[in-house]
């Protein structure tokens, strides 16, 4: 979210700061019901997701407690009432809207269209550095006239509220991905380009994010929510499958908060009225949504008629009070997590006053990724009883990533190719051209970007190559990271080590403490994260540290649940494990085993970062880096890639058509068939595992 904490601090700057009154705590209220006709499985009346910014279960100090170890009313309300998943894992490129998406549909990236994108976007291959966010209402398009959530065919990608609401029921976004306006550009598309609201748009901009982005309902058919009377627009989803006519939605905190607070302004959990940085009320922006904002919204909405929700809450250990990051055990990081803490006691006490608990109602909680902290671990500090005190100054301190000059770099290491890259630690390269992946120009600048060092790093002291993987189409074929838009495909991916920040401008390595936690990379700690599962139909194993999810697979396991079902299909699976048997359908009771079984396969053949995806990037990382005589090595090496994703491929679609049938068609697993394909499963990844080796 770096560039979204930068927009909020240049706001906050250049806006005249009007604090209003505090309001009394909002009462709780009994829950409304959406509409008579909301219908969802297992008596599930309420299904509550809520996704964090990089929050970890694990600790990144190990004298320090993790995140949600200072969260004990979060932590131990999924572990005594449902299931905590401990290896969660995100896609690749792991960013924020990416992980998030990935979460909301079940769909990889080849299938929504944000392989290459973080909160700076997507760079064009066309010696211009075309900008557009990753950060796009669903039906946006970009520049070159592709929707930014795209599947591999170029249609626009189905949107998750979607069998919600066919069900009948009212579905809110607050601050996720995608699911409610994220630009002021988007209110002349809602509301039309001579509406007031976008002549607000143009002379007040910033009270116009207050109003109208971050926040919306997406209603059933003819549900009062989404009346003309409530300012209620039309639902466009021009290209969804099976047709999306009929259906309304409600944009912006302006037309929302009087719907779910109609006895007065919306307040946060504390009982403050909800306001932006610049002390605006409205929408607080996505930057840095506490969680007392997040679930203030989400509570009211529950109580008022809407109660499918879609909630985002942004890190705590970004400085959502000044500026720059905090290290593991820092006291304001402590303070922000206790203030998260508090949040999510009252929200379940509230919750629990309105009749919605783990016995009527469905929680998802998850975090998008997992990211890497740059800096040095304080060994004599805990955080709790000793606060870890970091030094932050700029290029001396022990804390920050080390923004490093790629452009630079590459000149030292004599190739002088024009280029472009998305900044990251993980960065997307663009050769100016277009030239094809094995074109001489192409595989000499790989070769030499491969060999780029810091001579010290200022963490280890150490000589530190900067490459740690490289993956061109080829091998982005096999990591679901094509799109259905050419344009966004890279020349390749520069996976580097997770203490860099590589960019354009100022000296070649520079050590910042502005920004001290990476993500974007294949790395297991900034991929592995995690998932809650609490309410009818999970079981309550308390920690769960064997079963292998991947951010696809919360997708089909929530609608298993609540007994809907997508008009797609998905590339995750349902997470049988972890549900009671009498939750699912016979066809998944029967041989659930087998399922079980198939299932995993499954998961390591066909998510980025399974075995399948982490050895056949090696494998490429090896081809890209090779200067043997004539390229011999990296033409057998891509060959034997796309071989490789070929055979995948064709097992993989074997494999999820027998899991889909069972989970959603009532088919029975076929035990000879499943056991046929779980061995070819295991001999590939074998096969692809020994090449790795």
């Amino acid at each position: 979210m770096r560039r979204l904490i930068r927009l909020v601090a240049i706001a906050a700057l250049a806006a005249a700061a009007i604090i209003p009154g505090q309001a009394s705590a909002q009462a709780p209220a009994a829950a409304a019901p959406a509409t008579a006709t909301c219908s969802l499985g297992n008596g599930i009346t309420h299904v509550v997701n809520i996704v964090f910014d990089n929050v970890h279960l694990t600790r990144d100090n190990p004298n320090v407690p993790s995140d949600l170890e200072q969260m004990p009313n979060l932590l131990n309300f999924i572990e005594n009432n449902g299931t905590m998943v401990s290896h969660n894992f995100t896609p690749l490129i792991s960013h924020t809207a990416n992980d998030i998406v990935t979460t909301l549909t079940g769909l990889y990236p080849d299938q929504q269209g944000l392989t290459v994108a973080n909160s700076y976007g997507f760079f064009r291959p066309n010696g211009t550095d075309g900008f557009t966010s990753a950060f796009q209402y669903w039906t946006d398009k970009i520049g070159d006239g592709t929707f930014n959530n795209v599947t591999a065919s170029g249609t626009n990608t189905p949107a998750p509220w979607v069998p919600f609401t066919r069900a009948g029921c009212n579905v809110g976004g607050i601050s996720t991905a995608n699911i409610e306006m994220e630009n002021n550009g988007n209110i002349f598309d809602v509301f039309g380009p001579n509406s007031p609201q976008a002549q607000e748009a143009i002379a007040n901009p910033g009270q116009a994010t207050a109003d109208f982005i971050g926040i919306a309902i997406h209603c059933a058919q003819g549900s009062a929510v989404c009346s003309a009377a409530n300012n209620g627009k039309t639902d466009v989803l021009p290209e969804e499958p099976g047709g999306y006519n009929g259906f309304n939605g409600v944009f912006g905190h302006k037309y929302v908060a009087p719907i779910i607070s109609p006895s007065g302004p919306l307040t946060d959990l504390d009982g403050k009225v909800i306001t932006d940085s610049a002390g605006r009320v409205g929408f607080p922006g996505f930057g840095g949504i506490s969680a007392t904002q997040s679930l203030g919204y989400t509570a009211a909405m529950l109580e008022h008629g809407v109660p499918v929700t879609y909630s985002y809450i942004s890190d705590a250990h970004d400085n959502h009070v000044g500026f720059g990051a905090f290290g593991p055990g820092e006291a304001g990081y402590v303070a922000q997590l206790k203030a998260y803490d508090q949040s999510f006691g009252k929200f379940f006490t509230r919750l629990a006053a309105d009749g919605i608990t783990p016995q009527n109602t469905l929680f998802n909680f998850s975090s998008d990724e997992n990211d890497h902290f740059a800096g040095k671990l304080l060994p004599n500090c805990d955080g709790v009883t000793t606060p870890c005190v970091y030094n932050h100054s700029l290029g001396t301190g022990n804390i920050g990533e080390i923004s490093t000059n790629f452009k630079s770099l590459m000149t030292e290491a004599g190739n002088t190719t024009p280029f472009d890259i998305h900044f990251d630690d993980a960065p997307s390269v663009y050769i100016i051209g277009n030239p094809a992946r094995d074109a001489t120009v192409t595989r000499n600048f790989e070769q030499a970007a491969s060999t780029l060092v810091d001579p010290k790093n200022y963490v280890t002291g150490l000589a530190t190559p900067l490459m740690q993987r490289m993956a061109d189409s080829v091998e982005m074929k096999n990591l679901h990271m094509i799109t259905g838009d050419p344009a966004r495909t890279p020349t390749f991916i520069y996976f580097g080590n997770p203490d860099y920040f590589m960019e354009f401008g100022g000296v070649d390595f520079q050590q910042n403490p502005g920004f001290a936690w990476n993500h974007g990379d294949f790395q297991p700690e900034i991929i592995t994260s995690w998932l809650g599962l609490v309410g009818p139909g999970v079981q309550n194993l308390g920690l769960d540290d064997t079963t292998w999810s991947s951010h696809a697979d919360t997708r089909p396991t929530i609608l298993a649940l609540t007994g809907l079902h997508d008009d797609y299909a998905s590339e995750g699976r349902v997470l049988l494990e972890d549900l009671l048997p009498s939750a699912v359908p016979s066809s998944l009771r029967l041989h659930r085993g087998v399922f079980t079984q198939l299932a995993q396969v499954y998961s390591q053949l066909n998510a980025p970062v399974g075995e399948f995806g982490l050895d056949t990037l090696e494998i490429s990382t090896t081809a890209l880096a090779s200067t043997s005589a004539g390229d011999a090595t990296y033409a057998s090496l891509e060959s034997e890639l796309a071989n490789f994703g070929a055979q995948r491929d064709a097992l993989a679609a074997q494999i999820f058509a027998a899991l889909d049938g069972a989970e959603f068609n009532g088919q029975t697993i076929d035990v000879q068939q499943a056991q046929s394909l779980i061995a070819q499963g295991q001999s590939l990844l074998a096969t692809v595992d020994a090449a790795a080796s």
